[in-house]
């Protein structure tokens, strides 16, 4: 090709080449034994001009190359490089592979419970450890060149992503910071933001995959591509997908089938697996069991797979399936190096709590190739797993959507068995982001041709929904910063008041907050004239019609009004004679799930405020414990009484009765139906109306018969248009007030966190007291309450085990919450401790509601859970672990995590408790120690 150029275009591209040999990233790019993309060329040279950079590119596309480059970088320049991680799997994921090319004298790593090598010029850290280290002044911060952010759209988590942009707005101005994100539709939003707080940034956008992905629906025997042949694979290309007409004809014929639930047959009702097995006997196609699918894949060279299954329940009794379906992916000599790895990985890991741990069960299934993978398991248990993946000695993993989150793990063939999955709080669909997400560990690069996304067929399944998730790649970057205690005291330490104010003007939240007001701005402007035509339409020549329409509608508003208070009436009513119930009243439940028959077990009569929620007591009223007469111990809430209900009859509760025992609720529930099974309950009589004898109402009846317009041919047209003008009125006003709401609303949350510390005695003006300063040094979502414990003295003479407990509930959460289940709690001083610390929390969250800091927007202190207590009492007084988990009831791997949690914040605590006068800090410190042993200790490296 050179003798095709010109003497000129020859000399230019020869100083291009060594323009580009002079460079830094010329050396860096020998390193790889691949050549680098373009994108990520682009982002390396943009970098290396000084700019900082945004790289927003699809999983798997190799970002972390331009995080590699700022390591580069930084070690040539003599300077350091702090590359942060959200999750401490991955910290320690990157400090591998950093330590591997620059050796373990260069590299270090902190992970919050970990330290290694912290004063290396390159550190692995997460997150929040930097943000720690930001607010503490560290010395580590000296000579910080770059701040690598992999992950960085982990800023939307709503629990954790404020410590993102605390990081980005706190960081000093010299440090160059390297933003890398999964692909989101408002980059250059995120990009511009980056550009207003930290400088010249380049934002760098790629949605092309490194490994084309192909698109399935397994249906049955046979395996549908979900859209035709085409030639972007996946990617955004020029071309057009048509989904496959195949596809689209078989889901209208199968989801269009009707099975009558009322067939019958011998003149019984036919039973569901009755007309399970006719659906599949008339159906063409089946949603294909879990061995079947893995046998398939391995049958078509699609191995290895990663079945994303939205439960960790799911996931285990997936292996098992195919386990018991005699699935072997592995050979002899395949077996025999799993079993070498296995062995030399767990050698740490005591015999006595194998068995525990459920390890022969696990390794037989390594040996076979098949795996799960999720939280729930211990965190050896997990690194193996992926180790083995990694060198193609496990095939089949069955993973909960935890392993999208940025391990490296990538697949051949990605499964997903269903479009649907359980969020906290109902099940939904997963979201076009959820779904790249998952899909995008489909295709090795360097090592797979393509990579194959296949979705179970379910009935009812929409391939143009499919498509619509497949074929958006991008999903919004939502702020959720919010203010804390500790981010304020801290804040104003270091800034004053109101230099802290102007810092949070500046986060995303606010950014996109102001954004968003351009638009509501334009809205009202187009309303104004909308308000101008309905006005000309509601004219009318008898007189003022917007004021007969205004009494037609203060008309309604009473009657509403009126209503509304009956209802009222009707539910005090019902909450009155639900507080006069007592454990062994026999209860006729009106409506609801659990209507019917039904025995008080507790009154559920509220103490003051529970649950976490405020006003419990006023809005909730009493929630009685009741056993139903189909045996279900359930909590009633007041939506389940309408009506007053009263004691039909009266039975004695068993001592010996237990509501976990199902031949406790079975005996006890018979006995209630022979007791008033033949009681037939009154029915409530309805009061006569409030509105009949209402003068208001009567008044405006008469004002509206009398208004001139009354009589008007076209009153009710006119009617329509003043109906438009007031609702679109009514809008209007509604966008005003968020364009008033919006404006400043970080500053406003942080002013009134302020003004709460202020009145504690945490903050004087600019000044940090001395409980400010102790608050500054404690992380986490309860920080005020753990502040507030050690002032008044909370937990002085408690044992390191009895500490341990009560630091527990500063930390967990249940993953399910269970009203009818009184945790177990360690006795004596840890007992009132305890107590001591939900007292003080319902004064801090009176408090809060006095200075409208509402928890619902992810601001204040949530109720502690005590769920945990007993678990890390028993297993810092060194119980067994068979002992500890069989009484939690908890997954290792749970119990791991939530026994670090309990460590990082006793190691907090450590460092806030008074140093003298004061047994805290000694026994914060022997509590880590009696903590930090078997699982916990070799758990992992971070």
């Amino acid at each position: 090709m050179t003798e095709d150029l010109t003497p000129a275009e020859a000399y230019a591209a020869a100083r291009a080449r060594n323009a580009e040999q002079a460079t830094a990233l010329a050396p860096f790019r020998e390193m790889y034994d691949f050549d680098l993309d373009p994108f990520q060329i682009e982002a390396c040279q943009a970098l290396e001009s000084g700019k900082g950079v945004l790289v927003a590119a699809p999983t798997g596309s190799g970002k972390t190359i331009v995080g590699e480059f700022a390591v580069h970088l930084a070690l040539a320049q003599g300077r350091k490089c702090f590359y942060t991680t959200p999750i401490k799997a991955l910290s320690n994921q990157k400090y591998a592979d950093l330590v591997k090319r620059y050796g373990g004298d260069k590299v270090g790593l902190l992970t919050g419970d970990n330290s290694v090598n912290g004063d290396a010029p390159i550190v692995v850290m997460t997150t929040e450890v930097l943000r720690n280290m930001l607010y503490a002044g560290s010395q580590a911060l000296s000579g910080l060149g770059y701040v690598v952010m992999d992950e960085v759209h982990y800023l939307s988590d709503r629990f954790r992503g404020a410590v993102w942009e605390e990081v980005i707005i706190h960081l000093p101005e010299s440090v160059t910071l390297v933003s890398l994100s999964a692909t989101v539709s408002n980059a250059e939003e995120f990009g511009d933001w980056l550009d207003t707080v930290r400088g010249d940034t380049e934002v760098i956008v790629s949605e092309s995959r490194p490994v084309p992905l192909w698109q399935h629906v397994l249906a049955g025997r046979r395996m549908y591509d979900l859209f035709e042949e085409e030639t972007d694979h996946g990617g955004r290309g020029a071309s057009r997908r048509e989904l496959n007409p195949d596809l689209l004809r078989l889901a209208r014929t199968e989801n269009t089938r009707t099975y009558n639930p009322r067939d019958r047959r011998r003149g019984k009702m036919v039973r569901e697996a009755d007309r399970e097995r006719e659906r599949r006997q008339r159906s063409r196609i089946w949603t294909p069991g879990r061995p079947e699918v893995i046998e398939r894949l391995d049958a078509e060279g699609l191995l290895p797979a990663i079945t994303f299954i939205f439960s960790r329940a799911g996931c285990e009794s997936a292996v098992q399936q195919c386990l018991y379906a005699g699935l072997r992916l592995n050979d002899d000599e395949g077996r025999q190096r799993v079993r070498e790895i296995v062995e030399a990985r767990t050698a740490a890991i005591p015999s006595e709590d194998l068995h525990v741990l459920g390890y022969y069960e696990w390794l037989e299934a390594l040996e076979r190739g098949i795996a799960a993978h999720h939280a729930g398991m211990l965190p050896t248990f997990k690194e193996v797993v992926e180790e083995l993946f990694v060198r193609g000695l496990v095939k089949a993993v069955f993973a909960t959507e935890t392993l999208a989150l940025g391990i490296n793990m990538p697949a051949r063939s990605v499964i997903l068995e269903k479009l649907v999955k359980w969020n906290g709080e109902q099940h939904a669909d997963i979201t076009p982001g959820e779904y790249t997400q998952l899909t995008g560990r489909a295709g090795r690069r360097g090592i797979d041709v393509e990579g194959h996304a296949v979705v179970l067929w379910q009935r009812g399944l929409d391939p143009e929904h499919l498509a619509g998730l497949a074929g958006t790649r991008t999903y919004p970057l939502r702020s959720s910063f919010k203010p804390s205690y500790n981010m304020a005291v801290n804040l104003v330490d270091q800034f004053g008041r109101h230099r802290s104010r102007e810092l949070l003007e500046t986060s995303f939240a606010q950014f996109q907050a102001d954004r968003s007001v351009v638009g509501i701005s334009r809205q009202v402007q187009r309303n104004e004239e909308g308000l101008q035509g309905y006005r000309e339409g509601m004219t009318c020549h008898l007189g003022d019609f917007e004021e007969y329409a205004r009494l037609r509608r203060d008309l309604k508003d009473r009657e509403t009004e009126l209503a509304r208070q009956g209802a009222a009436q009707r539910r005090a009513q019902a909450a009155s004679s639900l507080e006069k119930l007592k454990p062994g009243d026999v209860i006729h439940v009106p409506t609801g799930k659990f209507a019917g028959l039904a025995l008080v077990l507790d009154p559920g009569i509220p103490a003051g405020r529970t649950n976490g929620h405020r006003g419990f007591e006023h809005h909730d009223g009493p929630r009685p414990l009741v056993l139903t007469a189909e045996r279900q111990v359930k909590r009633l809430a007041s939506i389940d009484f309408p009506v007053p209900v009263e004691a039909l009859e009266r039975m004695r509760i068993p001592k010996s009765f237990n509501p976990r025992s199902p031949q406790s609720r079975r005996d006890l529930a018979s006995a209630l139906r022979s007791k008033a099974g033949h009681i037939n309950p009154e029915r409530h009589r309805r009061q006569r109306s409030a509105a009949a004898d209402d003068r208001e109402i009567a008044r405006l009846r008469t004002a509206i018969r009398a208004h001139p317009c009354h009589g008007c041919d076209e009153r009710e047209d006119h009617a329509r248009w003043a109906e438009r003008h007031h609702r679109l009125q009514r809008d209007t006003q509604q966008l005003e007030r968020r364009i008033e709401g919006r404006t400043n609303t970080i500053a406003r949350t942080f002013d009134r966190i302020v003004a709460l510390l202020t009145e504690l005695d945490y903050l004087r003006g600019d000044e940090v007291t001395a409980n400010g300063k102790r608050l500054a040094r404690l992380y986490g979502e309860l920080d005020l309450l753990a502040s507030e414990c050690l002032r008044d003295r909370v937990w002085e003479g408690l044992t390191p085990a009895e500490l341990a407990a009560c630091v527990s509930a500063l930390v967990f959460e249940a993953r399910q919450s269970d009203d009818a289940v009184v945790p177990k709690l360690p006795s004596g001083n840890a007992k009132a401790a305890l107590g001591e610390m939900v007292r003080i929390w319902g004064r801090l969250d009176a408090l809060e509601e006095e200075f409208k800091i509402n928890q619902a927007e992810g601001v204040g202190q949530r109720e502690p859970d005590l769920g945990f207590a007993w678990a890390a009492y028993q297993w810092a007084s060194d119980k067994s672990l068979d002992e500890v988990l069989r009484e939690a009831e908890m997954p290792a791997g749970d119990f791991v995590r939530w026994c670090k949690q309990v460590i990082d914040v006793l190691g907090q605590v450590a460092a806030a408790a008074p140093k003298e006068n004061s047994t805290v800090a000694k026994n914060a410190r022997k509590a880590v120690d009696a903590l930090l042993r078997g699982v916990v200790a070799y758990s992992s490296v971070g």
